[in-house]
């Protein structure tokens, strides 16, 4: 008896193991037709009584899916390889001349910067926690020698003194072409952002209109995780993401009024392989905008207001072209905004904004919960027609439910020349408040639907 329980048994587990694998059991869940996991690197995996131009818009043969769970691993798995070379250095700003006393704190932290930036093994920049450190400007450049983390446990609070931006007005604490950084630690990153609002023409129509500057930005970085940290209070823009790859940022606690102006919470430019998650975001702008030339963005556990929604765009300004494809918005709750999730164009411009996905979504007093605007025109003036525009397709907004602040709770007001195509609505939800009846509105739009979709076009595929 004992020679079977012990030679038996386990080949008897193995037997099974390999047999499950073999007949599917262990293959993906299918949860859906719209929404099946990627497999590594390969397009979508259908069902056969599936088949729908809309699974065929993100990736190939060959072709890496970063909506992939293997590739949002991947930006942990390379920062983790990265740190692991030899025992860092610890680099304390106090030790180079921090006071954290109400003065300008500036050098000391760029010399700091500069030292750990330098060690080829390795280093840890660390801000005191129970501390205020006040700054002016600071450029923390690379290339660095290692892998560098910077800890911030303290407060980081930029000077008002607007005489103190000159230089760069639109610049407070910009990371330039770092790669494999961490930042992190708890703390906070405070704009003093109050005497800029004050004074911009949004506020105030009589004033001249100024730049001011993004609290922090990260530019043509590589290989950088951004967690565990509240940013407050920006100038303009709390947190810029511009011409970076392969980005991690999560655990981020982003706040300003909601009246303050063009405070938008985290920005995506030009950026390719970002995962945003777990962030609690509210502000007077955007809480996520992502505009051209970013490239496989997934954000998930969002929670948003006040603001004006998740947008992407604005693009095509000034008849420029743009290009965002491959965005995934999932599993994020939205109170009080101005806006859902929208897309907005500008008429003249041209590219695309391609293979979208807003997927498992509540809405809370939401005004406009989804639109596309292909006629955004955010001036004084009205803008003039113009026939190009800026191509939306393979758009699919899926479980998306609660109320609508608007009596329009969807809009697709779209291009007449490039109108809206391959826009796919699935178990959508939208309630108006109170005694209001809730209306879409459609315009130039191709529209197909799957399940339940109230309040419906009177116009659709």
């Amino acid at each position: 008896m004992m020679f079977l329980k012990t030679l038996c048994l386990p080949l008897v587990i193995t037997f099974l193991s390999l047999s499950s694998y073999c007949f599917g059991l262990g293959r993906y869940r299918e949860e859906d037709p719209f929404h099946v996991d990627f497999r590594r690197g390969r397009a979508y995996h259908l069902p056969t009584s599936y088949r729908h131009p809309y699974f065929r818009t993100f990736g190939g043969r060959g072709q890496p899916n970063y909506h992939n769970s293997y590739y949002k691993n991947e930006i942990q798995s390379r920062l983790d390889r990265a740190s692991g070379a030899a025992t860092p250095k610890v680099v304390n700003v106090d030790d180079f001349g921090a006071k954290a006393n109400g003065r300008d704190d500036s050098q000391a932290f760029k010399k700091a910067w500069n030292y750990a930036c330098s060690s080829s093994q390795g280093a840890i920049m660390v801000v005191p926690k129970k501390k205020i450190y006040r700054l002016k400007p600071i450029n923390f450049s690379g290339p660095c020698k290692s892998p560098l983390l910077l800890k911030i446990y303290g407060t980081l609070e930029a000077t008002e003194d607007h005489s103190d931006y000159q230089d760069n007005g639109r610049r407070w604490l910009y990371f330039d072409n770092v790669e494999n950084l961490r930042v992190e630690g708890g703390g906070i990153i405070d704009g003093n952002g109050k005497t800029w609002w004050e004074k911009s023409c949004k506020v105030n129509k009589a004033l001249p209109c100024k730049e001011a500057p993004t609290a922090v930005t990260f530019n043509e970085c590589t290989n950088l995780r951004v967690s565990s940290l509240r940013i407050k209070d920006a100038q303009q823009m709390h947190v810029i993401f511009q011409k970076c790859v392969n980005v991690k940022a999560f655990n981020l606690l982003v706040t300003a009024p909601g009246n303050s102006p063009n405070t938008d919470g985290i920005h995506v430019t030009g950026t390719q392989n970002i995962y945003i998650n777990n962030c609690v975001i509210g502000t007077g702008d955007d809480c996520i905008s992502i505009v051209s030339g970013s490239k496989n963005v997934r954000a998930t556990g969002i929670t948003c207001g006040p603001g004006h929604g998740i947008s992407i765009g604005s693009l095509g300004a000034g008849n420029s072209a743009a290009y965002v494809s491959n965005v995934i918005i999932n599993k994020a709750t939205l109170s009080g905004t101005d806006n859902g999730v929208r897309i907005k164009t500008w008429q003249g411009g041209s590219g695309y904004a391609k293979n979208i996905k807003f997927q498992n979504i509540v809405m809370y007093n939401v005004s406009n919960p989804i639109i596309i605007d292909q006629n955004y025109c955010d001036q004084e003036n009205p803008c003039r027609k113009q026939t190009s525009a800026v191509q939306v397709s393979n758009v699919l907004y899926q479980n998306i439910r609660g109320t609508s602040a608007s009596n329009v709770a969807m809009k697709f007001d779209c291009s007449q020349s490039v109108p809206c195509r391959q826009i796919y609505l699935q178990n959508v939800a939208l309630k108006a408040e109170e005694t209001k009846q809730a209306s879409s509105s459609c315009a130039n739009v191709i529209l197909s639907y799957r399940g339940d979709v109230s309040p419906p076009c009177s116009s659709r595929s």
